[in-house]
Order: C-alpha cells, then structure tokens, then sequence
C-alpha cells in the first residue's frame, strides 16, 4: 500500500473518495507553519530522547532543506499524500530516506494540523493588526487636515446637524479602535499550543510539551488532549472578529460610493481605485469600495458555515472538521486584501470642502441651535421645540433657509428672537457650540485626534 496509513486496508482508495478526502489543495497554505512545528516537535523528541541525537539532527537538517525548496517554490504536492502533512513527510523521507518516518513519533495529524492552524492565525492576526493601524493612520492623516470642514451629519440619511468632517472620519477610527481589542484579545486564545494531544487521549511516549509551547512561542499548553484536537473556537472567534471588522469596513465603503457620487460630490477617490464604463465614457465608478462592501457577505458566510459545521460534532476529532480552513484562509485573504486597499484610498481621497459647506448652507440642520436659543432664554425646551417646527415648516413653504428669514418672520413665532439668531445659526456657531467632550467642536475633535494618536502609539508600543 503507497498510503502511510494503508496497512490496515486491503485496497485502494477509490479514486473520487481520495479526490474528495484529500485537502492538499487547499491545506497546502500552512506548509510554513507545518514544517515550523515539525522543527520543534522533532527538537523536543531529541532532548526527551524518544529518538537518537542523531537522527534528530538529521530530520532538522532535512526539514530544512524541504523549507528551502518550498520558499523557491520548487515542492509539487501530490492528492495521493492526502493533506499537507504526509506531503510534507513524504518531502522529507525523498530528502533523507527512511529516518524521515521517525517524525512523527508521538503525534497526530489531528494535533498536528491543530497547531498549524493556531501558528497561522498567531501570524495572520498580528500582521491584521498591522494592516488595522495603516487604516487608522490614514484616518488621523485626513482628520488633521479638515477638522474645520463641516459637512451635514446625517440621522435616517436625512440630514441632521452640522458636524465636523475630522468628527465623522474618527468615528470609523473608534470603530476600528474597537475591532483591534477584540484581534488582540483574541489572540489569547490563539495563543494554546495543543500538539502533543495525539489523536485524542495523549500519548506513551515521555514528551515535553512545554518545550514545544516554548520553541513555538506558544504561552499555554491544552490541559485536555481530547479539547485540543476538537477546539475550532479560536478560528470561530477570528471569525467573528473579522466579520464584525468587515461591517466597519463595509459601513465606510458605502459612505464613500454616497460621498463621491455625482449627487453628493463630497470627495472625489484617486482614479487607481476605480474604473470606467465599456459604454459611458463619463463614468468614474467607485469600484474598490463597491467590491470591499461586497466582500463582507463571503466573510460573514464563512462564520456561519463553520459554525454549521462544527454544531453536532461529538468528540474528539471528525473528518467534518477538514472544513475549517478554506474559510479561515478566504477570510484572511479577504481582510488582509480589503485593509491594504483601504489605507490608501483614505489617504489619496480629495475633499470636496466647498461642495461640503454648500450643503450645510443649503438645509435646515441647524433648527436644533434655535431650540437651544429660546431655551437659553427661558422658553422650556418641549416649546421651544414647537416654535422651531412651525418656523421650519413656513421656512420650507416659502422656500427660504433658516438664515434668509427675516427677523421680523422669526417674531411672528415668539417674541424672544432677536438679531443674535443669526449668529448662532452660522454653520460655524452651529459646529463649535458642540463643546461637550465627544462632540464635534474643533476643540474636542482636536483633542479626540491627541486621543487617537495616543491609542495608536501605546499599541505600536
């Protein structure tokens, strides 16, 4: 029998169950991490003694050279050796003959192909982040620069109050801010080595885990072998993390498909992130975050398809569990390629500050400040609330903005309007009279940008 595991079987493997067992097509991405983890492991088997000095060596020296021609891309992995660890094997015992089969003393493949997934997402995680902070950087970069532009807010995509543009960036800042905490605090979950569980129960061989955990990198080690083999709650946690990641980034995409479009204008992005028509040449259409938005559905599927998967799994390992990993390397794939678009579009995207101020020049966002006028002059809120509406409603029907009425149009309301209505009504007024701590005063979106430097540094550390 050609198959590691074949003495036990009396024939072949019929030639569609192989094609549908196998996962080297896809699983052949943690080849890196699969040989990281057999250096250890074969380490630690030498130290322990389980296997000679020697042969320890050699097998190093031998999955050494399997990592060399993997890196210049020289390996051809084959479906008959299954999965990437028996490919990799294999590699092995063609380098250095028949020692090579000595690696795999006290081990599975159910935790060895565990701990090359917890290494993956260990790396993928941190180099996300990374790729979260350009974003971020990108987000101060723009905020610095139009803290005084002011932009209509929207509530109901209906336009509510004047605010800073500076403000409405930070907030995906804050968002983002939010979904690093949960990457890094995932990562202590990530960070179990289970190698060394077998295949559920351990195994007889006098192992040190410990040392693996060690020259892996690994902070803890699964204190159940049975739970090591089974646990997927760490890709399920990445998962989600990245799903709600992806809804930030998808939230922000489509604010900028509204901001650049032809009714709004408010930013005009760099012509390398979009493309044309086959047929109206005038068309300049906002591709990338058209596409990012979309992106988000294949991440929030691959949640939901693993989660379906592992539901009514008993313990300990089952072969369903082979469908962990193309979606934990499309989500990955996906985010890594969504943020790296992101931070440059963000940091190449024109503002459009007088298409911006016109707007707000053209709306009646500021009706709250003349609420908040008769308040301060005595008129209770619930009234002052009434007058606006009805001086909103006439403004509308004689088709005049809040800053054309006449002052005698605002007496014929109430008789507590005076001249200084209108300086409080100016977008300007409007925008800085929002002090309190988070709003959008220039002076609290300056402080929010020291806020988010400081939250970006301590991170970067």
């Amino acid at each position: 029998m050609s198959k590691l595991w074949g003495g036990r079987f009396t024939k072949e493997t019929n030639k569609l169950v192989e094609e549908l067992t196998a996962s080297i097509s896809f699983d052949q991405k943690l080849a890196h991490e699969d040989i990281e983890g057999s250096i250890a492991h074969v380490q630690m088997l030498g130290e322990c003694n389980i296997i000679s000095k020697e042969d320890a060596d050699k097998i190093k020296q031998g999955l050494q050279k399997v990592k060399e021609k993997l890196e210049n891309g020289e390996l051809t992995y084959s479906v008959a050796n299954e999965d990437i660890h028996m490919n990799i094997e294999k590699f092995l015992i063609d380098e250095i003959g028949p020692v090579g089969g000595k690696l795999h003393t006290g081990r599975s493949r159910n935790d060895q192909v565990a701990t090359d997934m917890h290494l993956y997402l260990k790396n993928h995680t941190v180099e996300i982040i990374s790729l979260v902070e350009a974003v971020q950087a990108a987000i101060i970069e723009q905020a610095e620069k139009n803290v005084d532009t002011i932009i209509p807010g929207y509530t109901h995509l209906q336009r509510a109050q004047p605010i800073s543009f500076a403000h409405h960036l930070l907030a995906y800042f804050w968002m983002l801010e939010r979904d690093k905490g949960r990457l890094l605090d995932s990562l202590e979950r990530v960070n179990w080595l289970p190698l060394g569980a077998g295949a559920l129960a351990g195994t007889t061989f006098p192992i040190d885990r410990e040392r693996v955990a060690e020259l892996l990198g690994f902070a803890h080690v699964y204190p159940n072998s049975m739970d090591a083999v089974s646990d997927r709650d760490f890709i399920l946690e990445f998962l989600s993390t990245a799903s709600i990641l992806m809804m930030h980034i998808s939230r922000l995409s489509e604010e900028l498909v509204i901001w650049s479009s032809q009714e709004f204008q408010f930013v005009e992005l760099d012509d390398s992130f979009c493309t044309g028509s086959s047929i109206m040449p005038q068309k300049k259409n906002p591709d990338v975050p058209e596409l990012l938005r979309a992106k988000t559905g294949r991440v929030y599927g691959n949640l939901m398809g693993l989660l379906t998967v592992l539901k009514g799994l008993p313990l300990a390992y089952n072969k369903d569990m082979q469908e962990d990993k193309e979606g934990m390397f499309d989500t990955v794939e996906t985010l890594e390629g969504s943020l790296q678009l992101l931070a440059p579009m963000i940091e190449t995207m024109v503002v459009n500050v007088e298409k911006m101020r016109s707007a707000v020049n053209h709306d009646y966002s500021n009706a709250t400040d003349i609420a908040d006028y008769l308040v301060t002059k005595g008129l209770p809120f619930r009234d002052a609330h009434e007058v606006i509406g009805k001086t909103v409603l006439y403004a509308i029907e004689k088709k005049k903005f809040l800053l054309e009425l006449s002052l005698e149009e605002y007496k014929q309301f109430h008789e507590l309007f005076e001249d200084d209505i209108y300086e409080v009504l100016t977008p300007e007024h409007v925008v800085g009279a929002r002090n309190s701590y988070g709003g959008t005063a220039p002076k609290q979106v300056k402080q929010q940008i020291i806020l988010a430097k400081e939250a970006l540094n301590n991170v970067k550390g």
